[in-house]
């Protein structure tokens, strides 16, 4: 498969979200992906409703596991075990997001691999990390978003609510792939793998950005406030005659030209600068929101963009897939499954000037390229002498 890591083989034995995630942006990156599933398959394969065609195919499944093979092994056996050796030693990438210490049950632990396989590097996700006090603890997208700070800045004050995305398992398998590619850049230097860590916990700290200093260094701890900034104002969700906008004014140049638009003056005192803006923000949005509730959205939309302003509408998720901007980034591929036929994904985030779109092709059946892999396997064992 074309793409910039052409020739990179990843052997997949992730499951659920996160690592599969991981490895489905490697896959659009070119690398060869081959998941390893239990006879019984990924879990997600049966996270339902809803469900596709009379087979049932779960659409949960189909999000993360695009442009991959699917090879079925039985990990506790002896024959599992030496497919899964073999696979290590013609991999460049092992990726596995088990509790910690499974993998070393397995008889896989790191030193075995790279006894296997010197070059190979290893990404390795975990829900709390490795070590620690809690190291080892299982987690799921939904016990880390409250245990990891995100519940209690998200929603209406006074009432934690979860992010509608799985963003922990999102953001754990964004990093491992970052992270996979810095190895394999490095192992161009040094000719040896090194195992990649990181966890939903390390992956949701990392992005507090401004909200996690705002502790650490304000002594301010962050609490939930509804669709506002914590830091700057007008930006947030605003009512129109028919429904609500999102208007963002985060610099003095935006706000003299947002000002007269709702019928501040933008030299009133009291919204003189950010600050002063943020701290009267209710008293600010009361007066917007009359403006804004004698004409509908798209009149204020216009306005806004002929202002230069940043506004936007609230999309629904079928919006955002029907919405000509975002099919004109690629960000839908067609491909052909093998039991619903024709079917549209969510596209790959990254573009390459240059590069024609690629063909992608669908997520796979369970075990539908066994037969195909070991193949390989065996050809790749002659051609090593073994």
């Amino acid at each position: 498969m074309s793409g910039p890591l052409e020739g990179i083989v990843v052997v997949d034995l992730s499951r659920v979200l996160a690592g599969p995630h991981a490895t489905m942006m490697l896959a659009d990156l070119g690398a060869r992906v081959i998941k390893v599933e239990a006879e019984t398959g990924d879990e997600t394969r049966q996270w339902g409703p809803p469900f596709a065609g009379e087979d049932k195919v779960s659409t949960y499944f189909l999000s993360c596991n695009r442009n991959k093979e699917s090879i079925t092994l039985d990990l506790k056996s002896g024959q599992g075990r030496d497919v899964l050796t073999r696979l290590v030693r013609h991999a460049d990438v092992l990726v596995e997001n088990f509790r910690t210490g499974v993998l070393d049950r397995l008889g896989f632990p790191v030193e075995r691999l790279h006894e296997l396989n010197p070059g190979l590097v290893v990404l390795s996700i975990t829900g709390f990390g490795h070590d620690g006090p809690e190291g080892g603890r299982p987690g799921y997208d939904a016990i880390m978003q409250g245990e990891a700070g995100i519940m209690s800045v998200t929603g209406p004050p006074g009432q934690p609510s979860k992010v509608g995305l799985s963003i922990c398992d999102v953001l754990a398998g964004m990093n491992g792939a970052y992270g996979v590619v810095a190895a394999l850049y490095e192992r161009t230097r040094t000719g040896r793998g090194r195992v990649v860590r990181t966890s939903l916990l390390a992956s949701v700290v990392g992005a507090h950005s401004y909200q996690g200093t705002r502790w650490t260094v304000g002594r301010d701890v962050p609490v939930s406030i509804g669709n506002d900034h914590p830091s700057i104002a007008p930006y947030g969700t605003f009512r129109c005659a028919d429904g609500e906008i999102q208007i963002g004014v985060a610099n003095q140049n935006l706000w003299r030209r947002f000002a007269p638009i709702v019928g501040i003056d933008p030299d009133d005192e009291r919204y003189a600068t950010i600050p002063d803006r943020s701290a009267r923000r209710a008293e600010l949005s009361a007066e917007i929101e009359k403006a804004l509730v004698t004409a509908p959205r798209q009149v204020w939309l216009d306005r806004l963009a002929e202002a230069g302003i940043p506004a936007g509408s609230i999309r629904s998720i079928d919006e955002v897939y029907e919405w000509e901007q975002t099919r004109s980034q690629g960000l839908v591929v067609e491909v052909d499954h093998p039991q619903l036929g024709p079917i549209e994904l969510p596209g790959p985030p990254l573009r390459f000037d240059g590069e024609p779109p690629r063909e992608h092709t669908a997520p796979p059946l369970l075990g539908q390229h066994t037969e195909a892999v070991l193949a390989w396997l065996d050809e790749a064992d002659r051609a090593a002498g073994r």
